[in-house]
């Protein structure tokens, strides 16, 4: 049979910069940015997107970046417009959202050689790259990540996407930014639970594949708890360090089943759902990890020591690690994660488990009745913690 084949491949660049102040008019790293991407033939614009929360944070934040491109008017071309859209997962979960955004680049002209940029945490993050890959197919994407589990992990990434029908990312791309800024500025206005919520992601990819990383991070659980930003800042550039190796090195654009990233994140995917996202995505990835540690502990391949130090390393950083609603064993309850985990990657259910610290496995079935003796274990020893401090009221 006659037929015609084609086989290419797109090559991707793009860097991720780490400073403080990115606006303040000293700070040239911005605007040297667009004066390399700058031609001759067109004058970029760029179209700014701005998470509402870090507006709330610093609210002369629209006017500083006025002020900052007013000084740097030859690299690229500033819409004054700014758009400002609600943070957290309600970004992903309202429609209006895009259609918000799809809008400002139609009014104001954005083309496939203009810029949109966003600044915000990961779920901003996410929904402005979706709303900037699928319009004119794709438009230049700048994130300028504002928390610590952006800046670590999702900001630097190559995934975007939005909820819908309930189903966390159900509608996404692939597409990898031009450029991440990540300015430490902006996690000193972080509250606590969004401060603590990010280090779960370097817990996470420390204990899949780098021990002396989770060592590091056990022997600063305090300093980062306490908001040390000399530990921040190292976390967040090893952190995001590991992650754009793992891009390059594996299937950046997920075409198997398999996601190594992901460890800890079935379970913690479904929590955010049941708890109609009240609950970080960190925080439920914290939750995940430690449901998951205590599961590769049953199978034998962690030891109990081993398994304890990744807890107690989680409750010194400052987590709870377990939620009402693990409890919920029904239809729709945290099992159900299982199932749509396998859907929402297709083919086979590929989970990561541990083999020991720093050491991640791929498994392709879980058993339900260790699961539930995983949560069994999470509420006691919830439990036992909350004891001494009822007693002591």
């Amino acid at each position: 049979m006659d037929h015609l084949h084609q086989t290419f491949s797109v090559r991707f660049t793009y860097s991720v910069y780490f400073t403080e102040q990115l606006f303040d008019s000293t700070n040239s790293l911005l605007a040297d940015f667009f004066s390399q991407q700058a031609t001759a033939e067109t004058r970029k614009k760029l179209l700014v997107v701005i998470d509402s929360g870090v507006v709330s944070t610093h609210p002369n934040l629209p006017a500083t970046i006025t002020s900052y491109f007013s000084q740097h008017a030859d690299s690229v071309e500033l819409v004054t417009d700014f758009l400002i859209l609600p943070g957290g997962e309600i970004a992903k979960n309202d429609p209006d959202s895009v259609e918000k955004i799809v809008d400002a680049v139609d009014r104001h002209g954005i083309d496939r050689h203009s810029y949109v940029a966003a600044i915000g945490g990961g779920s901003v993050l996410d929904l402005v790259g979706y709303a900037a890959a699928i319009s004119h197919r794709g438009i230049r994407h700048i994130r300028i990540p504002t928390t610590v589990l952006s800046q670590n992990d999702s900001g630097v990434g190559v995934k975007n996407g939005v909820n819908y029908k309930g189903k966390k990312n159900f509608l996404g791309t692939f597409v990898p930014p031009v450029a991440v800024f990540n300015d430490s500025q902006f996690l000193t206005t972080l509250d606590e639970r969004d401060w603590r919520a990010g280090v779960s992601e370097a817990v996470k990819v420390a204990l899949i594949k780098d021990k002396a990383f989770f060592e590091w991070i056990e022997q600063n659980a305090e300093a980062l708890a306490a908001r040390d930003m000399t530990a921040m800042q190292y976390l967040v550039h090893r952190c995001a360090d590991m992650h754009l190796q793992h891009i390059a090195g594996g299937d950046p654009f997920e075409m198997g089943s398999s996601r190594p990233l992901d460890f800890g994140h079935w379970s913690a995917h479904k929590l955010e759902q049941l708890t109609n996202f009240e609950i970080r995505h960190g925080e439920a990835v914290a939750i995940g990890i430690a449901m998951d540690s205590l599961y590769s502990q049953q199978l034998g391949w962690l030891s109990e020591t081993d398994t304890n130090r990744i807890l107690t390393t989680l409750r010194t950083l400052g987590f709870v690690l377990y939620q009402p609603m693990l409890d919920a064993d029904n239809s729709a309850g945290v099992l159900k994660g299982l199932s749509e985990f396998r859907e929402h990657l297709g083919g086979q259910l590929t989970i990561m488990l541990l083999k020991d610290l720093g050491r991640g496995v791929e498994v392709h079935e879980m058993d339900a009745d260790r699961i539930r003796q995983a949560i069994a274990t999470l509420r006691e020893q919830e439990s036992l913690t909350l004891q001494p401090a009822l007693s002591g009221q």
